[in-house]
């Protein structure tokens, strides 16, 4: 089985794929295997991104992923992949957000476009064009520890991916934070 962790930049991927790896788990690096099998189609320089061929990252998924283990592929366009069977997305509120983006001292356009799709629930949308609502679960993360966090998703493994009501998708709203200027 396979399935993203995935999220906006700063909601705590990288934190929990770490633990996820002590466990004992797979974990794939999407933007490293990205960019050591040459999966990208260009640079988006306005935004300092890469731009990375999803198809041939798909096909490579399916191909080289055994589908009896979890496999985690950790990485904010991890959900885009045809191949995950399912999909966890961290959510954090707005405020939260731009305190852990402002710590990667990234610049104010970044971190606006990064709030903006938080806010706009961007990344579950895309998530639920490719996957069943009931392959899909958001944790928000405002406000708790990372223990607290990797627990959350240890609870969805645990239950073998089985649908939870607290981990439902739609939950989370922070669309009144779109008023705000951040």
């Amino acid at each position: 089985m396979i399935v993203s962790i995935t999220g906006t930049p700063g909601t705590g991927k990288t934190t929990i794929s770490k633990l996820l790896k002590d466990e004992g788990y797979e974990v794939i690096d999407f933007k490293k295997v990205a960019i050591a099998n040459n999966f990208l189609i260009g640079k988006d320089k306005k935004r300092d991104t890469l731009i990375v061929d999803i198809k041939k990252f798909d096909k490579y998924a399916k191909e080289n992923y055994k589908q009896e283990n979890i496999i985690f592929i950790e990485g904010h366009l991890s959900h885009l992949l045809k191949s995950v069977d399912k999909v966890i997305v961290l959510r954090c509120h707005p405020e939260e957000l731009k305190k852990n983006l402002s710590k990667r001292k990234w610049n104010e356009n970044k971190i606006k476009e990064n709030l903006e799709a938080e806010i706009l629930d961007i990344i579950l949308c895309e998530a639920l064009d490719l996957h069943k609502s009931r392959n899909i679960f958001e944790i928000d993360i405002t406000g708790k520890s990372t223990k607290d966090v990797f627990s959350s998703v240890m609870e969805i493994v645990e239950n073998k991916f089985k649908f939870m009501k607290k981990y439902n998708i739609g939950k989370i709203d922070w669309s009144e934070e779109i008023l705000k200027d951040f």
